[in-house]
């Protein structure tokens, strides 16, 4: 039995820049870091006892036969890649929900690549477990996804990454002191805002609203967001320039407040990306905290729902936290390991 944990990740500035669509023209670049909250993958060869010759268990649970019988795709395409034709179980388990804004899908790919190579007898490097993982999400699943989110599971820590040209999928570590890393954490709060809509703070919303924003998903704002990229480069650009602006706020002495400025700065560009990245009830949320105290602010993630990330000092904290009683506040810290295998126990038979 093998399982690997896998960090998610909580990006800060340069998102939707590290799609294909821009960075191969423009070049782009995140500033991100992986935080406590982690996807687990169980994983072994299958006793040939039963009447199924592999079982997936995620949130729902398969028995199949055949790996094109798979219904969940990035099982069905790491199993396709790794050319595994022994029957397998394969159990998922995630310290926080899926599509949340915490690149829990790619944290799952990359966890499952780790996990199934140990299976094999194989250790490879977490930049080919990244590489591999991007390949499958793009080209065989056919995800919207762009190219942080498996760079950060699988290398951890706190991270400039850049996009495109020479520099494409390079991973700068960010070498802060202990005492700066601990103040930067204790200014950040993140708060779930729901799956599909927050607690109404706005009780006129029409309800029809809401039920378009239920059927509204992470692919579907990135589908929009794509669409308009050709539109938005004044935006993406400025997106751009806020990560290297937010890295010079962290290597510098300044006071931490800039960071939490360019956060305010850099969320309401984001908004103008896509009509679908907010929702009223959201924007009610963070207008709430930045009348108690917020700096700064954004949606984790594609929009629409899930996890909101504020910045705050730590004197301002406890009335934010008043004001949104509401809502679920979530404590992490941050974590620099990426996916690592936590139990190996190969069953020592099988072919591979």
């Amino acid at each position: 039995m093998i399982i690997s944990r896998t960090p998610f990740r909580m990006s800060f500035f340069g998102g939707g820049t590290d799609y294909p669509k821009w960075f191969e023209e423009n070049g782009g670049a995140v500033l991100a870091t992986t935080i406590n909250k982690y996807c687990y993958i169980t994983c072994r060869y299958l006793p040939p006892f039963f009447k199924h010759k592999s079982r997936i268990i995620y949130s729902q649970m398969e028995h199949v036969n055949k790996v094109d019988e798979i219904d969940h795709p990035a099982v069905r395409e790491v199993l396709r890649y790794l050319k595994i034709r022994q029957g397998v179980e394969i159990h998922h388990d995630g310290d926080l929900p899926a599509r949340t804004g915490l690149g829990s899908s790619s944290s799952f790919t990359v966890g499952l690549l780790n996990a199934l190579y140990a299976l094999k007898g194989k250790m490879v490097s977490k930049e080919q477990l990244a590489k591999e993982a991007i390949y499958i999400e793009q080209n065989k699943c056919n995800e919207n996804v762009g190219c942080q989110d498996q760079m950060l599971a699988a290398y951890g820590g706190l991270n400039f990454i850049e996009f495109g040209g020479n520099q494409h999928l390079q991973v700068h570590k960010v070498t802060l002191t202990q005492e700066r890393l601990k103040l930067l954490q204790e200014h950040l709060i993140m708060v779930f805002t729901g799956f599909h809509r927050p607690p109404d703070f706005s009780k006129n919303l029409d309800p029809q609203v809401h039920r378009e924003l239920k059927r509204t998903t992470s692919s579907d704002i990135v589908s929009h967001q794509l669409k308009e990229m050709s539109k938005k480069k004044k935006e993406l650009k400025a997106m751009h320039q806020m990560a290297i602006k937010a890295l010079d706020v962290l290597n510098s002495d300044d006071n931490l407040e800039g960071f939490g400025n360019l956060l305010h700065e850099s969320w309401l560009i984001k908004k103008e990306l896509s009509s679908k990245i907010t929702t009223p009830d959201i924007d009610n949320i963070y207008d709430v905290a930045r009348s108690a105290g917020a700096a700064g602010g954004k949606l984790l993630g594609a929009g629409s729902g899930g996890f909101f990330l504020l910045f705050a000092h730590k004197d301002k904290q406890k009335k934010i936290r008043e004001k949104l009683k509401k809502l679920l506040f979530i404590p992490f810290e941050f974590e620099n390991l990426g996916t690592q295998i936590i139990f190996y126990q190969p069953n020592g038979e099988g072919k591979k």
